[in-house]
């Protein structure tokens, strides 16, 4: 029998136990998950971003055989639970959904406890609604063009209401000032309700609001539809232009939902969340519910999903600083 140097049978044990060491993630990854998956949703129960939470995790436990658990944790305009996940472990069982706030918010905060470009693995999105500008039926416009020439008008600006500041819908409208250099003064409310309320009763003349939401009213003919943010219409209020087609070329703001985990999360498993959050978000039924509320499922993988994130990064912080838009 041919004897083995030493030096050989430790190359050899070597190979060995780096082999073993790079197989043992590969089969965690492979059995994952084999204990039940938190997802965090930094607000309340109950709205868009909830919504689209509960669908995903009740599509992945029937996928996956293991309880996909929903986790509101609200507060400090999605810092708490945002946090939460920035500092959970790289293993898939910690994981976030959130809404534009997650871009916006790192842009207008300057005291954030966490690092929205470095802090998180992006997974995927989940799916886009645009906003909507409406007036009330007292304002002497219907469409944009008369719209920004009614503000011109106002001595002080034409105020707009908007559910918070530094929310996607008070974001549309900093950036609608931006580009038309029109006199427009945001009004924040503590809720999408109130706002809609002082709307509706003439307390103030406009509101940036999602396409979900006041679409009924502009069906009912309650308030009047000026234009909608995204780069094409909504298929909720098809005969509603978007603003940039109406001479604002290049507008675009939208609400998005977003699907994160922290930092480091292993690829082969990033690509796993996000084949099992697209098919949840494209499958008949979702896409049938989505589309009903003016909303559009999301299909980017998750490289591309990273761009788009860094990309909404880059513009809301030009957006925030142009317009001086800042919370402490």
């Amino acid at each position: 029998m041919q004897r083995r140097s030493l030096p050989s049978l430790c190359l050899g044990l070597t190979a060995t136990t780096i082999a073993a060491t790079i197989a043992a993630p590969a089969f965690a990854q492979e059995h994952w998950p084999a204990k039940p998956v938190t997802i965090v949703v930094p607000f309340p129960a109950g709205g868009m971003t909830d919504l689209l939470a509960r669908r995903i995790a009740r599509d992945m436990q029937a996928e996956l055989k293991q309880p996909f658990v929903v986790d509101n944790r609200a507060g400090a305009s999605g810092q708490i639970g945002t946090e939460m996940v920035a500092r959970a472990n790289p293993d898939g069982y910690t994981l976030l959904v959130s809404a534009t706030h997650h871009v916006i918010n790192p842009a207008i905060r300057p005291k954030l406890p966490y690092n929205a470009s470095k802090d998180f693995t992006n997974i995927a999105l989940l799916a886009t609604t645009p906003n909507v500008l409406v007036v009330n039926n007292s304002v002497p416009a219907s469409n944009l063009p008369e719209f920004l020439a009614y503000a011109r008008k106002q001595s002080e600006g034409l105020s707009y209401g908007s559910s918070s500041i530094g929310g996607a819908t008070h974001m549309s409208g900093e950036l609608l000032r931006l580009m038309t250099k029109v006199p427009m003064t945001h009004i924040p409310y503590k809720g999408a309700s109130p706002a809609l309320a002082d709307l509706l009763g003439g307390q103030i003349p406009a509101l940036f609001h999602d396409v979900m939401t006041m679409a009924p009213y502009v069906k009912d003919g309650k308030v009047k539809a000026i234009g909608v943010t995204s780069a094409r219409r909504s298929e909720a209020l098809p005969n509603v232009p978007t603003i940039a087609e109406q001479g604002v070329p290049g507008y675009e703001a939208t609400t998005w939902i977003g699907f994160y985990g922290p930092a480091n999360l292993p690829r082969p498993l990033v690509e796993k969340l996000n084949r099992e959050a697209v098919k949840s978000m494209n499958s008949a039924e979702a896409k049938t519910y989505l589309t009903q509320n003016g909303t559009s499922p999301g299909a980017l993988n998750a490289e591309q999903f990273g761009s788009f994130v860094q990309a909404e990064l880059d513009k809301w912080k030009r957006v925030a600083t142009e317009a001086k838009v800042k919370v402490d």
